[in-house]
Formats: C-alpha cells, structure tokens, sequence
C-alpha cells in the first residue's frame, strides 16, 4: 500500500514542478540598434593595407617623446600651447598620474624616429624622455 501511494505522490509532485513554456519580451532602449550599427560601420572603416585611405586611427606600439612633466596643472597646458606654436602639425597628449602631468608629443613608429625628433629639440626642453606606449599610427604618405 506504501508503495503505489509514494509512487502518486512522486507523479504528483513532478506535475507540481514542471515547466511551462512563455515568451519572453526584450525591453531596450532604440539608440543600443543606433550604437550597435555606428560600431560596425567604425569597424568596416578601419585603414588596412587594402584600404589605406581610411582616416579612421589604428592604434599600434610604438614610441612618443615627453617633453614636460610636473604638478601644476596651468603650467603643463601653456607648455603644450607653446609646443603647438612651433609644431602644429604633431599631436601632443596630457595625461596625468597623481601626482603629476605628462605632455608627450609625436606618434612614431620606431625609436630612431623619435630619437631624431629628439635630437632636434634638445636646444629647446632640458629634460626630454623617449617612452614606448600605444599610438594613434600616424598615416603613411606614399
């Protein structure tokens, strides 16, 4: 008598437990489609060695020269404007890391490029440094 009334309340709690099939509904907001489409079409842009008239910036290894550092904050940007009266065509780049501000200019591909750019501001900063770091590779003219 055990036995079959364990064997209704097994079938009965199985039936208990099941699971039913639903629908599920996705709420988003409409700008993620925008987003998702801008994303593959930045991708698809991206130079190669097929499609080189791309502008869109490839980063890739390679070397900047720092040409200031220090704490106060004023005196880094006047640094860079100053660099870019003399320079407009490089790029320069702030970062900083507590507690200090590093401007470092120039995207180059090799170390000997960026000692050469080195070498012809000497006369000009004291205290210039050559770092090794991810850059926007710069477009190769042909």
């Amino acid at each position: 008598m055990k036995i079959p009334l364990v064997l209704v309340s097994f079938l009965f709690c199985s039936q208990v437990f099941a699971q039913t099939k639903g629908d599920v509904v996705v709420v988003k907001d409409p700008l993620i489609d925008s987003l998702i489409a801008k994303r593959i079409e930045l991708n698809k842009a991206r130079p190669t060695t097929t499609n080189p008239t791309s502008n869109a910036m490839v980063s890739s290894m390679g070397y900047r020269v720092q040409i200031y550092y220090g704490s106060d904050r004023r005196e880094v940007f006047s640094q860079q404007a100053q660099f870019k009266s003399s320079y407009p065509k490089l790029n320069t780049y702030i970062t900083y890391k507590e507690p200090n501000y590093y401007l470092r200019v120039g995207d180059y591909r090799t170390r000997l490029e960026a000692q050469k750019f080195l070498n012809e501001l000497r006369p000009s900063y004291p205290t210039l440094f050559i770092f090794r770091e991810k850059i926007n590779a710069p477009i190769l003219e042909q």
